[in-house]
């Protein structure tokens, strides 16, 4: 594929998974809005058409990984070729694991609406349920921040979209490449850490509409040679 193609796929790309991860998020905490296990799994029970929609969206976000993996680099792979396969691979890694938590979410779904001689006791239902809802995000989210980290930073080296605006990825990728770790490690918790995701989502929103309008230019070793 061209350049121009690459560019195109992987600017649809970045808002299609932005707004699918942003809907899977909404279905998902209305389905598991209750105070305590036994509550989120009596609303996962109840929602379960949104818990399986959910499901599918997951797919949907794994995909979308691997596209971006693999548009991204043939994008920056002239800049350096070893430092965007890097890349590629955390992204891939990303999209793999991705798809590890959604047996996760199919184990509520079951352990929510099953019935009869399949169900289990209320004490294992609820020790299960409350393992199954831990969020384990940020190991995923990890791999993700560590691809666009690199991505951005050939970027900013080949000078192939603004300057300004390769130095918003770089840094919005720094961020999460400290935070999430250590959220990871149970060092950081609350809400507040959703407020970290904040200056990667205007990067990766403008970042798209920049390659699905203008593209991305040579890079700048490919130019001088």
């Amino acid at each position: 594929m061209t350049r121009t193609t690459n560019a195109r796929i992987a600017g649809f790309t970045f808002l299609f998974y932005i707004a699918v991860g942003i809907t899977s998020l909404v279905l998902f905490g209305q389905s598991t809005s209750g105070e305590g296990i036994a509550a989120k799994l009596a609303g996962i029970a109840q929602h379960a058409t949104n818990v399986r929609v959910v499901i599918l969206l997951g797919l949907l976000q794994c995909f979308s990984a691997l596209v971006l993996a693999v548009t991204l680099y043939a994008l920056t792979r002239d800049q350096d070729h070893d430092l965007a396969m890097l890349a590629l691979s955390c992204r891939v890694g990303e999209g793999v694991l991705g798809a590890t938590g959604i047996p996760a979410t199919l184990g509520l779904l079951w352990l929510a609406t099953a019935t009869g001689a399949d169900a289990p006791d209320i004490g294992a239902a609820r020790a299960l349920g409350a393992y199954l809802l831990r969020e384990y995000v940020a190991l995923t989210a990890t791999f993700f921040a560590v691809g666009s980290l690199l991505f951005s930073w050939l970027l900013l080296r080949g000078r192939m979209i603004p300057i300004p605006l390769a130095w918003l990825g770089v840094v919005a990728s720094i961020l999460l490449v400290v935070v999430l770790p250590l959220m990871l490690a149970g060092f950081i918790q609350g809400p507040m850490t959703n407020f970290v995701w904040l200056p990667m989502l205007v990067f990766e929103v403008a970042f798209a509409l920049w390659l699905l309008i203008k593209g991305v230019a040579m890079p700048a070793r490919t130019q001088s040679a």
